[in-house]
């Protein structure tokens, strides 16, 4: 009786239920093999109620499928469904996809992750191949997981079972390309669906173009948009809003503004949260402050009252002016008009009080909110970590970071490199390096272990994709499921900062073999190193005396396509300057020169002759009427080339170069003045040397005694010369220069 009561229950809700109720026919028509009598079997009921579902081809319906799930939540019959599947299949009852499909769902909806990835996976056991909709239940899990590579290896395994994808796996794959910031595997998918004559809807060119908008590839994602217009989709106010957002983050906020008379035009309000504080917050983020408090006043003409998001905001803005009185008078503001700050907003007050050096109040106000456990936030945390990194208070700042562990709240990659950060600058670079290890090894060091030492070791991502997917060929996504969430709890795992942070550190204290072991390590956890790692690995190379594993480096940085940046040829000027190498410094310039577009070999080739045959004249006019033509001018390679042609003792060279650059107007720094006046005086130019003297007078510079207590020694060693310390000494008073010890 309490079988069939269970029985009667489903029939009311499930219209599977509903049909047999209303025709009881259908008991006579359809059979159910068995060799127990109906009566004696207390799962008869749900075994016929599926039976009656697959011959009526009920379950193909997503109406029907969402009711049978809803009745498999309620009376909690997982275990009950799956043995039924079983009985059926023994009883040569075609098992179809949506049938597991149903518990799949059902299981996912109530939190049973695992069980539903088993169920998947186990479809094999009653002769059922997965199509189409049993593939995208199993993505939608492992997406909404973050689980990426998984997913992708759930979609290979998709293809070589000759399933074909249809439009939402496609959605769902694009999406999660898109949320692994790898938005060419995502346009790749897009190609994928237009061969195979899918179309896109508006939600899968929305998440691209989003992925195109992080990637800073603004352009792109417009063209996309427009494609998306022209074949005929409707903008809405999504798609609309991730362009305006891409617009926001890139800075270009002219265009941004665009997109809101577009908005306007086709009758698409702007709201508070997607529309004002996006813009405002880039309208502060680019220094354009007038223009933020500008359209803060306009949203409350229309009548629209900040919410906590756009006060948090206001507040970060006022604190990147200077303005932390006025920012926390706002916080004061908010809080009067009955909003609640949340932790976000008390952080953004936490950080400008320590941006203004009030650490003390910060740290007041973090133990006030401390109290609450709602607001009991990593980032509280890492922002004071970072501010005492900085301040060289590395013992608090650890003390802080114990204070974390202790209390439950797990620092995040960005609190470890804070805290790395400052004891790399406080000279502490093992206790550095043990916080590295600590990152990785997390709250499971047996699992780091095995990982790193075992015979199934996963060193970087491209063998951890190799092994997940030799796992879903197996048959064996359960456990490559749980493998993956094992994995990523393992600890906090270090990014490219974090090894940059390092690799700094140990560079400035001459152990490059350290940082180079660090980059080998690096690179096997598939991080790709950066312009900046590989600058100041050239730097630090240079600075033990290998130049020419430097210039390897260099090289060696160019042929894996990591564009070099201004620093890193920076790093090699100044170095190969150092090292007497004048001209090859040059050279690097000029090849910086022709990586920026608009700039012609052939202009940057007729510098490079110039400067080889000797004509530095030419040579750096040209060079200098080439940075006015592009307004990039920058003074340090210049610098540079007037400090090496002093160290190579080429004091005529570097006359001329500071000749052209006074000749432009162009104010010559004190470290070249310097330069200038030791080389002149060793070679006993002294005139040269009074000269540069009575520049650096002339532009405020204050030299140190040294350096005119050497100019005045040689001067009076040479007596046709000694007239020129009185005038000099009485140049060095009107300037404010102490004599008292000449």
């Amino acid at each position: 009786m309490l079988a069939f009561s269970k029985f009667r229950k489903a029939a009311e809700v499930s219209c599977v239920f509903l049909r047999i109720q209303k025709s009881p026919t259908y008991l006579r028509r359809f059979s159910l093999p068995s060799e127990e009598p109906p009566s004696s079997d207390s799962k008869f009921p749900l075994r016929l109620c599926i039976l009656l579902a697959l011959k009526l081809d009920t379950l193909s319906t997503s109406k029907y499928r969402a009711l049978v799930s809803a009745v498999l939540c309620t009376n909690n019959w997982f275990s009950l469904y799956w043995e039924a599947l079983e009985y059926l299949k023994k009883s040569g009852v075609l098992i179809t996809s949506d049938s597991v499909c149903v518990l799949i769902w059902a299981c996912w909806r109530v939190g049973l992750i695992d069980k539903a990835i088993e169920s998947f996976g186990r479809m094999g056991e009653l002769g059922c191949i997965p199509d189409a909709r049993a593939y995208n239940a199993i993505l939608d899990i492992v997406f909404q997981k973050e689980l990426f590579v998984l997913g992708f290896a759930v979609y290979n395994l998709m293809l070589k079972s000759n399933c074909c994808p249809n439009e939402r796996t496609y959605g769902r794959l694009i999406g999660g390309f898109c949320r692994s910031d790898d938005v060419n595997g995502a346009l790749k998918m897009l190609d994928e669906m237009r061969q195979r004559d899918l179309e896109p809807s508006v939600m899968t060119f929305s998440a691209i173009i989003s992925g195109l908008c992080r990637g800073g590839r603004v352009h792109e994602a417009q063209r996309l948009f427009n494609v998306m217009k022209e074949r005929g989709h409707k903008s809405n106010f999504m798609s609309y809003c991730v362009l305006f957002n891409g617009y926001c983050k890139m800075g270009r906020l002219d265009e941004a503004v665009s997109i809101l008379q577009l908005l306007e035009r086709d009758r698409l309000p702007l709201n508070l949260k997607e529309g004002y504080s996006h813009l405002i917050a880039s309208l502060f983020r680019e220094r354009r402050y007038n223009e933020a408090h500008s359209w803060y006043g306009r949203m409350f003409k229309k009548g629209i009252a900040p919410d906590v998001v756009l006060y948090t905001i206001m507040i970060r803005g006022l604190s990147s002016e200077g303005k932390i009185g006025e920012a926390v008078n706002m916080f004061c503001e908010m809080t009067q008009r009955g909003l609640v700050p949340d932790a976000v907003c008390y952080n953004e007050v936490i950080k400008g009080l320590c941006d203004a050096s009030l650490l003390d109040r910060a740290r007041a106000l973090q133990h006030q909110i401390s109290e609450n456990e709602g607001f009991h936030n990593v980032y509280t945390h890492t922002i004071l970590i970072c501010d005492m990194s900085k301040r060289g208070m590395v013992a608090e700042a650890q003390e802080i970071f114990n204070q974390m562990e202790k209390s439950g709240c797990l620092p995040s990659v960005v609190t470890f490199n804070a805290l790395i950060y400052g004891l790399c600058k406080a000279g502490k670079l093992e206790e550095a390096q043990l916080m590295l290890y600590k990152m990785e090894i997390g709250r499971s060091p047996s699992l780091f272990f095995r990982l790193t030492q075992g015979s199934n070791k996963v060193l970087d991502g491209v063998s951890l994709k190799k092994k997940v997917e030799q796992m879903c060929e197996a048959g064996q996504i359960l456990e490559a499921y749980k493998f993956l969430i094992q994995l990523a709890d393992s600890g906090v795992a270090p990014d490219i900062v974090t090894y940059n942070i390092l690799i700094y550190g140990l560079c400035r204290a001459s152990k490059v073999d350290g940082a180079l072991k660090l980059l080998m390590d690096m690179q096997k956890k598939d991080l790709s190193p950066d312009s900046f790692t590989y600058g100041t690995l050239i730097d630090g190379l240079f600075r033990v005396k290998r130049e020419e594993d430097a210039l390897k480096m260099y090289y060696h940085m160019l042929k894996h396509g990591c564009q070099p940046s201004f620093e890193v040829y920076k790093a090699l000027m100044t170095w190969l300057s150092r090292n007497r190498k004048v001209s090859r410094a040059f050279s690097f310039y000029l090849e910086f020169l022709k990586n920026h577009r608009g700039r012609e070999d052939n202009s940057i080739n007729a510098l490079e002759g110039y400067f080889v045959r000797g004509e530095v004249e030419l040579a750096i006019q040209g060079l200098l009427e080439l940075d006015f033509k592009f307004r990039d001018f920058n003074l340090a390679p210049y610098t540079i080339l007037l400090i090496g042609f002093c160290q190579a003792k080429q004091l005529d060279e570097a006359l001329i170069i500071f000749s052209v650059l006074n000749k432009f107007n162009i104010n010559i720094n004190p470290p070249s003045c310097v330069y200038l006046i030791k080389g002149l005086c060793k070679k006993g130019r002294l005139d040269d040397a009074v000269n540069i003297f009575h520049y650096a007078l002339d532009k405020g510079f204050v030299l140190e005694p040294r350096l005119y207590e050497r100019l005045f020694k040689c001067l009076f060693c040479s007596p046709d010369k000694r007239v020129y310390v009185i005038h000099l000494l009485r140049r060095m008073e009107s300037a404010g220069y102490h004599l008292n010890n000449l």
